[in-house]
């Protein structure tokens, strides 16, 4: 089991579920995008403005974003984990890993509710 300050869930079972869900929420997503981009061709900007304003959107938008970002944390944390064996150099890497994900976090709130 994994016991680890840094570790999302501080359990290696629950990481790799959380990963798992937030893969399939990501596949949803792109497949969605994907098929409203084929769907609706020539797309233009009111049609993508249109889709962004609905709020069932903003929220499916705003879960693939927290998928991603809980996804890539889990997978930056197993490599850092893995590979960077100095404590001092893999929390300095994993801090500034983190404060860009939560840059990217606040980046995400502010273009998808600022419509």
């Amino acid at each position: 089991m994994v016991e680890n300050i840094t570790s999302l869930t501080r359990n290696g079972l629950r990481d790799w579920l959380v990963q798992r869900i937030s893969a399939i929420i990501l596949a949803v997503y792109t497949l969605f995008i994907l098929g409203f981009i084929v769907w609706h061709q020539p797309l233009d900007y009111s049609t993508w403005h249109q889709l962004f304003s609905l709020n069932w959107m903003r929220i499916f938008s705003l879960l693939a974003l927290l998928s991603l970002l809980a996804h890539t944390w889990i997978g930056i944390w197993t490599i850092t984990t893995d590979y960077l064996k100095c404590a001092c150099v893999r929390l300095i890497t994993q801090v500034i890993v983190m404060l860009a994900l939560f840059g990217c976090l606040i980046w995400g709130i502010l273009i998808l509710w600022s419509l």
